[in-house]
């Protein structure tokens, strides 16, 4: 195992930021090369830990010689927004210098482009080379992984439509509940990455057989716990196995059995006024159309100060708001849904 570190120097004098990095070498050229790296989002800290445990395995495989292809890990990608606390909490999201998602307004290159994202690098600010140094050395494997978390939810990945249904077997090794099948639109790192991918040179490719990028939502910000990183790396593992990554004789492939739905089919339950959230589904739990959902107290103590949220699909509750009180608009639910929700949602992401 090769051990380093991606130093972005600050925008200001005196402040450096360190990014670990963790390699692993492989025995076979021809086997697929991975880039696995967590916590883009700093605040999201269930890839985190499932990248400890599944570097010490790692590393008892090195010994063993059972990894073929060359493994990249970086278990904490983002010290930047790991280091922004406000009153007292850590934003993580969202850069508190430039107000933007670390998740977003990553460059859209081909991939014989790869070079140019290192251009002028010691000119941008931090975040900008952070993001451009992430996505440099995604664009030099085969497959990428970016793991991530929702708010309170079930297991479940973005991928897009280009790497289905061949990445079920990711969603079958992780136990994924939900798939969501993404249009690749926007410029989130996985759909920058896999914006590469489908510009080798020529047309835009619409499938990209034995290449992967996907966002894996690994349950929700507070599932930190031992034996569900444990559990989650043992997932990942096996989808290395079944990928030809590592060898494990143990091995064996099992369909995915839960539904994958474009993101139109998407419904986001969204308030429809602010109020104190009062939840009557949980995640996991299957709604019909007009079911409640929630009920907003908008006015304490009146008569007539309650409004009710209800289903406007039959669907599968895959995400819920931790928060309890919502503003206006504020997103409270997805719901996971056989048919479409709506037609005029734009391409791109659910939410900024």
């Amino acid at each position: 195992m090769e051990c380093s570190e991606i130093i972005i120097g600050g925008d200001t004098a005196g402040i450096e930021w360190r990014v670990p990095v963790f390699r692993f070498k492989g025995s076979d050229a021809a086997a697929p090369s991975v880039h696995i790296q967590a916590a883009l989002h700093a605040n999201e800290l269930p890839g985190t830990a499932l990248a400890h445990f599944l570097i010490e395995r790692l590393r008892r495989a090195e010994e063993k010689g059972t990894i073929r292809g060359d493994i990249t890990v970086v278990p904490q990608a983002n010290p930047i927004g790991l280091a922004q606390y406000h009153f007292g909490e850590m934003e993580g999201r969202f850069d508190l210098g430039s107000r933007t998602n670390f998740n977003r307004d990553f460059p859209l290159v081909a991939l014989a482009e790869r070079e140019t994202l290192l251009d002028d690098l010691d000119r941008r600010p931090a975040a900008d080379r952070l993001k451009r140094t992430l996505l440099h050395m995604a664009l030099g494997v085969d497959l990428v992984l970016d793991l991530h978390c929702d708010d309170e939810s079930l297991q479940y990945a973005y991928i897009d439509e280009a790497f289905w249904p061949e990445a079920a077997d990711l969603a079958s090794a992780l136990d994924m509940e939900a798939v969501f099948l993404s249009d690749g639109e926007s410029t989130a790192f996985e759909e920058a990455v896999g914006h590469a991918f489908k510009r080798q040179g020529g047309d835009r490719l619409k499938t990209v057989p034995g290449r992967l990028a996907v966002t894996v939502e690994l349950r929700g910000r507070r599932d930190v716990y031992p034996d569900i990183a444990m559990r989650d790396a043992d997932g990942l593992w096996r989808f290395l196995a079944g990928r030809g990554v590592v060898t494990d004789a143990a091995f064996e492939a099992r369909p995915y059995a839960g539904p994958a739905v474009p993101l139109d089919n998407i419904e986001m339950v969204r308030a429809p006024a602010p109020g104190t959230v009062l939840f009557h589904r949980d995640i996991g739990d299957r709604v019909k159309a007009g079911d409640l959902l929630a009920t907003l107290i908008t006015r304490p103590g009146e008569a007539d100060g309650t409004l009710a949220v209800k289903a406007g699909h039959d669907g599968l509750v895959a995400t819920r708001s931790s928060a309890r009180y919502a503003r206006r608009g504020d997103d409270l639910m997805k719901l996971a849904c056989r048919e479409a929700t709506r037609n005029d949602r734009k391409p791109g992401t659910l939410e900024d």
